[in-house]
């Protein structure tokens, strides 16, 4: 499916001598640590490499939030245009990662909550204010995702409405073409009948008949479009 993002538990054990990470799959976030892209940063010291974890999940988390942001803006730009089946499963899609994305997020502040509560590891007064960032940066990524999926659930909703009246507007449309086109079908039906008829001794009968199917079609057609029904 394109465009779905998904989360992935991330285990952290702190013993004394010891930071162990468990995950499913290799974590992008321990990736960057592995790879030096995180500074100033020293396994020894583990309530701030704990910390640090948590920061840079919370990067990621915005980071993502802002890529889906603009996904959704540019396939509602699509949907715009024309009502395809890819742009609304990309849409729906983007909001089921919005939920995902929500339900970690909430998840990890209860985490942080309770380490702010009741201090189950040690931490010193430097560790304070990186703790301090790590809740608003995710508190900020909680408030973004609320925020998207508010909007991209009223954008389905609208397009919802948009597909149906569109479809309505069609089957109107189709409605009264039908009308308008079975009645040369009954006019001519009507002078083929072998019995004795007005105008069948008459050499222009069929332009006769024809010119008035056509006046018909045409008034026909003009209440219709007076209606609104064209």
């Amino acid at each position: 499916m394109p465009y779905l993002y998904d989360t992935l538990p991330l285990g952290i054990i702190i013993k004394q001598d010891h930071v162990v990470t468990i995950c499913l799959s290799e974590s992008p976030i321990i990736r960057q640590f592995i790879d030096g892209r995180i500074k100033s940063f020293f396994t020894s010291k583990k309530t701030r490499f704990l910390f640090l974890i948590l920061y840079q999940t919370a990067k990621q988390y915005l980071k993502y939030l802002r890529i889906i942001d603009r996904i959704s803006t540019e396939f509602e730009e699509v949907l715009k245009k024309s009502i395809r089946n890819e742009a609304l499963l990309t849409l729906m899609n983007l909001q089921k990662s919005l939920v995902f994305f929500s339900t970690s997020l909430k998840s990890n502040e209860i985490v942080l909550e309770k380490i702010m509560k009741s201090s189950p590891i040690q931490f010193y007064e430097e560790d304070v204010e990186l703790l301090d960032d790590v809740i608003i940066e995710n508190k900020q990524a909680i408030e973004m995702a609320n925020i998207y999926t508010t909007i991209l659930t009223g954008t389905m909703d609208a397009f919802a409405s948009i597909i149906n009246n569109n479809m309505n507007a069609i089957i109107k449309i189709l409605a009264s073409i039908t009308i308008i086109l079975s009645i040369p079908t009954i006019v001519t039906s009507f002078f083929g009948m072998n019995v004795g008829l007005p105008l069948q001794q008459n050499p222009l009968a069929y332009i006769y008949i024809i010119l008035f199917a056509a006046i018909i079609c045409f008034c026909l057609s003009y209440i219709l479009k007076k209606k609104d029904f064209l």
